[in-house]
Parts: structure tokens; sequence; C-alpha cells
């Protein structure tokens, strides 16, 4: 898994630096209010990004969840129980986000 984080967002950081460290603090903030393990963030915000239809979200949130220790398979289970709320078509586009990542 490569660590590089995607151009467009550095390039914000590195434009507006007190905007991206207010978000890196909301989301260390955000991610330390209750007793949910690393993991599981990640596959609450993977869940989420599927949701919007972020690829740039599902591919961030599926490394680190497999970072932090999530198998292959709870990654796609994640993404597939999303079937009945955000419909097929949506889970179909997020999987092969995940795709990219897994088999790329």
């Amino acid at each position: 898994m490569s660590k590089k984080l995607p151009k467009h967002y550095m390039n914000i950081r590195e434009r507006f630096p007190e905007y991206g460290d207010a978000l890196s603090k909301l989301g260390e903030s955000v991610r330390n209010t209750g007793p949910l393990d690393e993991k599981n963030v990640q596959l609450i915000q993977l869940a989420a990004s599927a949701a919007i239809r972020s690829e740039g979200g599902v591919h961030s949130h599926v490394r680190r969840a497999i970072e932090n220790g999530a198998s292959e398979e709870e990654v796609y289970q994640t993404v597939i129980l999303l079937t009945s709320t955000i419909g097929f078509p949506n889970v179909a586009a997020a999987i092969s986000w995940v795709n990219d990542i897994v088999e790329g």
C-alpha cells in the first residue's frame, strides 16, 4: 500500500495550511471521541464515502482500513452491506474503486 497522499489534497494543504491543520485536528478529534477502534472507524468512513460516491474517499479509507487490520473480505462486506441503502449501481461503483486498491 502506498502512503502517498493525493496531489489535489496536498495542493489544498499547501495553499491553505491553517485549513489543512484544522481538518487534521478535526479528524483526530472525532476519531478519539468514542470506543471504536481505528479499523472500524475506517470501515464506517468507507461506507460513508461509498454512499456519497466519493472515489477518492473510498480509495483512502480502503487503504487505511487494511493498514489498520481489516481483511479484504471485511472491506468488501462493508460496501455490499450498503446495497439496500444506496442501491446496486452505487455499490457496484464503490466495488470497482475498492478493486483499484485491493487489486492495484
